[in-house]
């Protein structure tokens, strides 16, 4: 197995267009639509020259959003700044930013879709 397990990740998520505009807001970024075969695919900015997986919001058929399970947490440079946007963008902040000692800070958000993510920044 590699040193850095994890390559790309996916969000399941029931509604698109709603979970697009939170995402989109929350981290300020443009998603790519890479749909096909009656599968909406929409891709997260990714720099292959970085440390980190890239991922997408995926909806399926058949592969409904979760209530727990494995976490995905977003790289920020302090987490504070975009957990002050996840209310305004629909989602609901669950733990609000707190230290984890030598690694940095985490926030615990839910999002449109009922998945939980982390926030993850080293101040």
């Amino acid at each position: 197995m590699p040193v850095n397990p994890v390559s790309w990740f996916e969000l399941n998520v029931a509604d698109m267009e709603r979970a697009k505009a939170f995402y989109s807001a929350v981290f300020q970024v443009t998603l790519e639509d890479m749909s096909q075969d009656g599968m909406a695919y929409w891709c997260f900015p990714m720099d292959d020259g970085v440390v980190g997986a890239g991922g997408a919001l995926m909806q399926m058929q058949g592969a409904e959003p979760g209530k727990g399970g494995t976490t995905v947490y977003f790289a920020c440079a302090d987490c504070a700044l975009e957990e002050s946007r996840v209310a305004a963008a629909g989602g609901t902040v669950c733990r609000p930013k707190m230290a984890i000692g030598e690694f940095g800070f985490i926030s615990m958000v839910i999002d449109t879709e009922g998945n939980p993510i982390g926030l993850h920044s080293l101040k």
